[in-house]
C-alpha cells in the first residue's frame, strides 16, 4: 500500500500519498474506497511524474470540511489543496466519483490543468447504470443502507467492482478501505455527497461541455454499474475527450488491471508531448 502522511491544510486534517518527482499527477478516489485504491498505479505513474493521492475531506482518514457535499464544492476543495501545495497546474485523474469534480475542475480552471483522465464515474443521470443504482436512486435506499448496513454495502461494492477472485485486492488493501469506510463520520459524509451529486448531475453536462484540456475517458469493458455508455455520453460531451475501453475491465480495474490502466495513461501523457 502507499505510504501516506497527515497534513493539515486550512486547519483541517488530510490524509496524503506523494511519490516520484516532475509534473504533478493528483488522484481523485470513489466510494467506498480512498486513496489507496491506487496503491497499484501510483507508483507506475511516478516512474517521470510527482504523483499526489489524498483522502477526500470527511473520507478515508481526512478531516470533514464546512459545506455541501458536491462535484463542485469538491472541485473546489481541490483548489484549495493546490494552492496549499503549491502546484499551479497539474495532470487530473479522476474514478468513480472522484470523476465528476475532476470534470468540473477542468471546465472551472483551464489554466491549473494540463490534462484530465475520467474513469468509471456516473456521468449522466439519464443514461443507463445498474438495476441497484437505479433503485437506490430511485427510492433513496441509499441513504438507509449506508447508515445502517455498511458491511453489506462494502462488500456489495467488493462483489461487483471485481471479477472473480478479487484480482488486484490483497486483503489488507481490502481491510484498509473498510476500516476507514465503517467510521460513522465518514458514511455520513457520503449519504450527504449522494445526495449532493444526485441534485447536481442535471446540470453538469453542461460543464462537460466546457473543458478544454486534452482529456482521456478510460472505461471498463464490463463496468456493472456504470457501462460504457456513459463513457459514450462523455465523449460526446467534451470538445477535446479520447474515448478508449478497456476489454474484459470491471468498475475497479485500477487494482484488476493495473498494467492496462497504466499502459494507456502514459501513452496519453506521451502523445501531449507530441
Amino acid at each position: 500500500m502507499l505510504d501516506t502522511t497527515l497534513e493539515t491544510v486550512q486547519g483541517h486534517r488530510v490524509r496524503v500519498a506523494r511519490l516520484g518527482q516532475g509534473e504533478a499527477v493528483v488522484l481523485l478516489h470513489g466510494y467506498p474506497d480512498n486513496l489507496q485504491v491506487f496503491s497499484r498505479i501510483a507508483p507506475a505513474l511516478a516512474v517521470d511524474k510527482q504523483v499526489i493521492a489524498f483522502d477526500w475531506p470527511g473520507q478515508g482518514n481526512s478531516a470533514a470540511w464546512p459545506g455541501g457535499v458536491t462535484p463542485v464544492v469538491l472541485a473546489r476543495h481541490l483548489l484549495t489543496l493546490l494552492d496549499a501545495w503549491g502546484l499551479p497546474k497539474i495532470h487530473l485523474l479522476g474514478q468513480d466519483m472522484g470523476g465528476q469534480p475532476a470534470l468540473v475542475f477542468a471546465a472551472a480552471y483551464p489554466e491549473r490543468i494540463h490534462s484530465l483522465v475520467v474513469m468509471n464515474c456516473l456521468a449522466d443521470g439519464n443514461t443507463s447504470t445498474s438495476w441497484e443504482i437505479r433503485w437506490l436512486r430511485r427510492f433513496g435506499l441509499n441513504k438507509r443502507l449506508l447508515r445502517h448496513l455498511p458491511w453489506l454495502v462494502f462488500q456489495r461494492a467488493v462483489h461487483t467492482f471485481l471479477p472473480w477472485g478479487r484480482p488486484g485486492l490483497s486483503a489488507a488493501l481490502q481491510r484498509e478501505m473498510w476500516q476507514t469506510f465503517r467510521q460513522p463520520a465518514v458514511r455520513e459524509v457520503v449519504v450527504r455527497m449522494c445526495a449532493g451529486y444526485e441534485a447536481q448531475l442535471p446540470r453538469l453536462p453542461a460543464r462537460y461541455q466546457q473543458v478544454q484540456c486534452p482529456t482521456l475517458i478510460l472505461w471498463g469493458e464490463k463496468d456493472k454499474h456504470f457501462p460504457p455508455s456513459q463513457a459514450r455520453f462523455l465523449a460526446a460531451q467534451i470538445p477535446h475527450g479520447q474515448l478508449e475501453i478497456i476489454p474484459g475491465a470491471w468498475h475497479w480495474m485500477v487494482l484488476a488491471q493495473a498494467d492496462e490502466v497504466v499502459a494507456r495513461i502514459r501513452k496519453f501523457y506521451g502523445a501531449l508531448l507530441l
